[in-house]
């Protein structure tokens, strides 16, 4: 573990990076994807375990870095040219001189560890450094949650009850109140978009404005539809019989029932394309395409068999013809 020196203040060094398990390379949706995957683990209404909560925080905090092109930019410029000796980790020569006085909470943020505002929040002058803060105003931390939608709701604007922790520092202490907001979410959304609720995070430090609210919306899978961008795909099992003959079958949509002609002879793997039933975009609106799959009933009695053995012999019907010259 290294620490970072600040005119002789140290404290625990961050690598961002290794707390989100990525590489310096990777891009803003691959740390997106990591930090998701990671706050599901780690979130306190998600995981009861012990110490789970300060291990969401980090994982927020390296997010809040890595995502933001600034903040990653003077991430990256301690990690190259900083000493990492035996003696702690120190930031390039001159580097905390073009900082700003501390801007942080001097009883440390909840959220945002002392290494974060000594990086992003100004480092520490000398004020700091002999336990004279100064009085600030900052920005309160953002706070993110889930939302779970069905693939119906979708389809129309919706008021959701949104249920969260919002942590409050008091006291140099900081405990959680449980809030909830009635939000409307707008027609279209899709799985894995963000929704900001401006001010409806952390109230801010010295009268500092409040953080922001976002909403990772989680739209759940269906049992019959699978979705393919702003199309969804049903697949329709038929008796070999519907196929053959053809038939008129009721299929269901997102927002009802439609009647579907089947063409004589019609084979599986047959796509049917029934325009206007998919998903609605904020700006486009999606179809349903519906997948023909033959089913091959069981032989159930000596009758069946016999209709099986009658077909076959007055068939002439190859299904290998094209095999040709191969057997």
């Amino acid at each position: 573990m290294f620490v970072i020196l600040f005119l002789g203040y140290f404290m625990e060094f961050k690598d961002y990076y290794k707390i989100l398990g990525v590489s310096k390379k990777a891009d803003v949706k691959d740390i997106k994807t990591a930090y998701r995957k990671l706050a599901r683990k780690y979130h306190p209404d998600l995981n009861p375990s012990e110490g789970v909560g300060e291990k969401f925080k980090e994982i927020a905090e390296a997010y809040e870095v890595l995502k933001d092109a600034g903040r990653r930019a003077k991430f990256d410029e301690i990690l190259e040219y900083g000493d990492q000796s035996s003696q702690g980790f120190q930031p390039p020569p001159g580097w905390q001189q073009n900082q700003h006085a501390y801007q942080g909470d001097p009883n440390a943020d909840a959220h945002f560890s002392d290494f974060f505002n000594s990086i992003f929040n100004g480092g520490f002058d000398q004020s700091h450094f002999h336990g004279q803060a100064q009085q600030h105003h900052s920005r309160g931390q953002d706070v993110e949650t889930e939302l779970a939608m069905s693939l119906q709701e979708t389809l129309h604007q919706q008021i959701k009850t949104v249920h969260f922790q919002l942590p409050v520092s008091e006291g140099g202490k900081t405990h959680h109140i449980k809030k909830q907001l009635n939000i409307k979410i707008p027609q279209g959304v899709i799985n894995g978009e963000r929704i900001r609720l401006k001010g409806q995070g952390k109230p801010g430090y010295g009268g500092g404005e409040p953080g922001d609210l976002y909403l990772h919306i989680r739209v759940n899978s269906h049992p019959l539809f699978d979705v393919k961008k702003h199309d969804l795909v049903l697949t329709l099992p038929l008796a070999p019989w519907e196929a053959a003959l053809g038939t008129k079958v009721t299929v269901p949509t997102l927002d009802g029932k439609v009647t579907l002609t089947i063409a004589a002879n019609t084979q599986s793997g047959t796509k049917l394309r029934v325009k206007g039933k998919g998903l609605k975009r904020k700006d486009k609106l999606g179809d349903l395409f519906v997948v023909i799959n033959v089913i091959i009933p069981p032989v159930s009695n000596d009758k069946a068999t016999q209709l099986w053995q009658e077909l076959a012999k007055n068939s002439a019907f190859d299904p290998r013809v094209s095999w040709g010259e191969y057997l």
